[in-house]
């Protein structure tokens, strides 16, 4: 089908989801004759849902698959989003194996942002990852290989960076209002809660910790590793 009569992607949601330039889902071997985005959520967290909630919101985009190793979350957003139970998986290679699927929403801890990613477009699938988009810079190379080499599209969803704002503030650096820059300096003055000094200790039932882990290198599970505390 040509791209031309295909839905905007993103029309109604990079204000909310991504801040970023409008995406047209071209042709793909995914969705065949229907002008509907089927779409499949990897990540059940609160990003995740908020993100899939906006597209859920989108006229002609189903989110038809939830993925996480998460039970309880996953159960939750499959209740969100009026999900089938048969849709409802741990395991990210069910979603992909469904051909009605378009686009995956990556939005995992940041160690399987690439992996899923270069996983789903190897799928035929199209992306919209959270950021960062990769872990390192070998695995952003993956990626966009990975993108190029099945024209999939691949969008890094990195918010604030496409508003009006840091785009005139961009320009005018560009046009020199300041003169050469040679030094940027940036720091964060949010508060955090502590994660605490729990002790390792056995997964939670419904909880796999192993698929979680994935890519990673593995280590025992501890309460703040996951869920929050994997960012520190």
């Amino acid at each position: 089908m040509p791209s031309t009569t295909r839905r905007a992607f993103l029309q109604q949601t990079v204000a909310g989801a991504a801040g970023a330039s409008l995406l047209t889902l071209p042709a793909s071997g995914a969705a065949g004759a229907s002008d509907k985005i089927v779409l499949g959520l990897v990540g059940c967290g609160g990003r995740g849902t908020h993100v899939a909630g906006i597209f859920h919101n989108v006229k002609d985009v189903d989110v038809a698959w939830v993925c996480d190793p998460d039970e309880a979350r996953r159960m939750k957003a499959a209740e969100t989003f009026g999900v089938p139970g048969e849709r409802s998986v741990s395991d990210l290679r069910r979603v992909l194996d469904d051909r009605q699927v378009d686009a995956v929403l990556v939005a995992t801890p940041d160690h399987w942002h690439s992996p899923a990613s270069i996983l789903a477009c190897d799928a035929g699938k199209h992306v919209y990852v959270e950021k960062p988009c990769s872990h390192n810079v070998r695995e952003g190379r993956l990626l966009v290989d990975a993108a190029r080499r099945n024209k999939s599209l691949v969008q890094h969803g990195t918010q604030c960076r496409s508003t009006g704002m840091m785009q005139q503030a961009v320009s005018k650096l560009r046009e020199g209002i300041i003169g050469p820059v040679l030094m940027a300096k940036a720091w964060n003055v949010q508060r955090r809660n502590s994660i605490g000094h729990p002790e390792t200790g056995s997964p939670p039932a419904g909880f796999d910790y192993d698929l979680w882990v994935g890519p990673a290198p593995m280590v025992p599970y501890q309460a703040n590793r996951i869920q929050g505390g994997w960012h520190w």
